[in-house]
C-alpha cells in the first residue's frame, strides 16, 4: 500500500491544530474542532513520520479536510507582529541594511567552500535525523566520538543501542563514515541546485511563478517533502501563488524555505537586504510567517559571510535586521545567541544551551522553523564561526539535523575563505561529487559549483539554459 508523505488530509490536521494553537488563533474554536475529530475517532498526527500507517475512512478523510478549511478562516492575533508581504516585513525592521557600494566578489574557491560546506555538513546529520536528542547522545558517546568531532560510524555500537536508536533508514548506507563515497542525494542540495538553475534562466528579477515552474519542470515531487509536497501539490490543483503556500499547509512555517536560501545569500555578496528579498520572492510559493523569516535570516546571514570582513556574529546580526523584531523568530533566535554566549567554552559547554533550547522550544514540532533556526544561531555563535564547532554543534543539537548541519556548514565555510582551509576529514570523503535528480547536475563536482555560483554574483549575469548532464560531468573532472 502507497502512503504518500505529507498529503494525507487526515494526518495534515493534527499538525495544522498544532500551528492554529501556536498561532493563537481563537482557542476555544481550535479546541472545539480538535474534540469533534478526536470524537469522530479522528489519529493523531505521527510525530516523526510523513504519514499514518493505516488510511482513515471516506467519511474521516472528508470531515479532516472541511476542518482544515475552518481552522483556515481563523484569523491570527500575531499577523501584525509576523506578516509575510515584504512591505510590511521591511516597514517593521528599522535597521534593514542598505545596499552597499559595490566591493569584490567573492572568488571561486571561496564559493566552492561554501558548497563544501553545505554539503558536509548536511552528511554529518544525515544518518541521525529524525532521532531524538537523548538517542544522537548515546550514539556518539557509545562510539567514543561526544562531543561530536566528525562523521557519525556504527563501528563498536552496541547492538541493544542500534536497536533503541536505529539510524536514519534511507541514509545510514551513504552517510555513515564506513559508508561514504562522494555527496548522496539529499533535498538539502537539491534547492540550491535549483537556485542556479532559477537565477540561470530569470536572473535577480524571478518571480514566485519562476520558481514555481521551476519546480514543477526540474524536480521530481518525490523529492519534495512537507511544504513543499502540499505547494507542489496545490499547484497541480491549480491554485496560483502565494495561496499554494496557505491551502490545507501546516508546514508552511517549518524549515522548507530556509534551505532554499543559501544560493540567494551566495549571490548578493556584502547585501544582505537584496539576498533577504531575493529569499523572499522565493519562500512565499509554500510558506508564511516565520517560515520566509527564517529564509531571509539565512539568506541575509550568508550574503554576509560571503561578502567577507565581517565575523560570524556581525553576520548574525545581519540576519537580524532583516526578521520583525517582535516575531518568534527573532525572539527565539536573540534568545538562543544570549545563551550561547552565558554558556561559552568549549564544546561540552554546549550541552546545557540545547537542553535550554529543547525546554523552550518543546511545543513546536521538530521542523519547525522557529527552534531550528535558533539552534543553527546558537551553534555558530557558541563555535565563533569555526567550521568543524559550528557543524557538530548543529547536527549535536538535534531536531533537523541534516538542515541544521548544512547551513551550519555553508556559513562557516564561507568565514573560512577557500576549500583548503577546511579539515580534510571533511572534504575528502565528499570526493567532489555530488549525487542528485536536479538534471544536469548528477556527478557534477563542487569546483564546478563554485565557479558556476561565482559567475551569477556577477551584477548583470548572461542568461543561460540549464546544462545537459554530460557536459556538467566533463566540467567536474577537468
Amino acid at each position: 500500500m502507497l502512503r504518500l508523505t505529507w498529503v494525507q488530509p487526515e494526518d495534515l490536521l493534527g499538525h495544522e491544530l498544532r500551528q492554529a494553537a501556536q498561532d493563537g488563533r481563537c482557542p476555544a474554536t481550535v479546541a472545539a474542532v480538535a474534540a469533534r475529530w478526536r470524537a469522530a475517532g479522528g489519529p493523531e498526527a505521527p510525530d516523526r513520520a510523513g504519514a499514518s500507517a493505516t488510511p482513515v475512512s471516506r467519511y474521516l478523510r472528508t470531515l479532516a479536510e472541511d476542518l482544515l478549511d475552518e481552522l483556515a478562516e481563523l484569523p491570527s492575533p500575531m499577523a501584525e507582529a509576523e506578516p509575510t508581504d515584504l512591505g510590511r516585513i521591511k516597514g517593521l525592521c528599522p535597521d534593514w541594511p542598505a545596499a552597499p557600494a559595490a566591493g569584490p566578489q567573492p572568488s571561486a574557491a571561496r564559493l566552492e567552500a561554501a558548497w563544501l560546506g553545505r554539503a558536509a555538513g548536511c552528511l554529518l546529520g544525515k544518518p541521525v535525523e529524525k532521532l531524538p536528542l537523548e538517542g544522537i547522545r548515546a550514539l556518539a558517546r557509545a562510539t567514543g566520538d561526544w562531543p561530536l568531532t566528525t562523521f557519525f560510524t556504527a563501528r563498536g555500537l552496541p547492538a541493544e543501542l542500534a536497536a533503541a536508536h536505529p539510524w536514519n533508514r534511507r541514509s545510514a548506507a551513504t552517510s555513515l563514515a564506513e559508508n561514504i563515497d562522494g555527496m548522496p542525494e539529499d533535498d538539502d542540495l537539491n534547492f540550491p541546485l535549483l537556485g542556479l538553475l532559477l537565477l540561470r534562466r530569470h536572473r535577480r528579477s524571478f518571480t514566485t511563478e519562476d520558481v514555481a515552474r521551476l519546480w514543477l519542470d526540474e524536480l521530481p515531487a518525490g523529492r519534495l517533502f512537507t511544504a513543499e509536497r502540499v505547494a507542489c501539490r496545490n499547484l497541480l490543483s491549480g491554485v496560483e501563488p502565494p495561496h499554494t503556500a496557505r491551502h490545507r499547509n501546516p508546514f508552511r512555517e517549518w524549515i522548507g524555505a530556509l534551505i532554499r536560501a543559501d544560493v540567494h545569500g551566495w549571490t548578493n555578496p556584502g547585501d544582505p537586504g537584496a539576498a533577504a528579498e531575493q529569499a523572499h520572492r522565493d519562500a512565499v510559493l509554500s510558506h508564511t510567517g516565520g517560515g520566509v523569516h527564517a529564509a531571509m535570516f539565512a539568506a541575509a546571514v550568508i550574503a554576509a559571510a560571503a561578502g567577507g570582513g565581517v565575523d560570524v556574529h556581525g553576520c548574525l546580526r545581519a540576519g537580524l535586521a532583516v526578521v520583525p523584531p517582535g516575531s518568534r523568530l527573532a525572539r527565539a533566535v536573540r534568545h538562543a545567541v544570549r545563551l550561547a554566549r552565558e554558556h561559552a567554552g568549549g564544546a561540552a559547554e554546549f550541552e546545557p544551551v540545547v537542553d535550554a533550547l529543547h525546554t523552550e522550544h518543546a511545543r513546536y514540532h521538530w521542523v519547525h522553523a522557529v527552534p531550528n533556526t535558533a539552534l543553527i544561531a546558537a551553534a555558530l555563535t557558541h563555535a565563533d564561526g569555526d567550521f568543524t564547532g559550528s557543524v557538530c554543534r548543529a547536527v549535536s543539537g538535534g531536531w533537523d539535523t541534516d538542515s541544521n548541519g548544512a547551513t551550519a556548514g555553508s556559513v562557516a565555510a564561507l568565514l573560512a575563505g577557500s576549500p583548503a582551509a577546511l579539515p580534510k576529514r571533511w572534504t575528502a570523503p565528499l570526493k567532489n561529487r555530488l549525487a542528485t535528480s536536479v538534471a544536469g547536475f548528477d556527478g557534477v563536482g563542487f569546483d564546478t559549483l563554485g565557479r558556476t555560483t561565482a559567475h551569477l554574483c556577477a551584477p548583470d549575469p548572461r542568461p543561460e539554459r540549464a546544462l545537459p548532464a554530460r557536459p556538467v560531468l566533463e566540467a567536474a573532472t577537468s
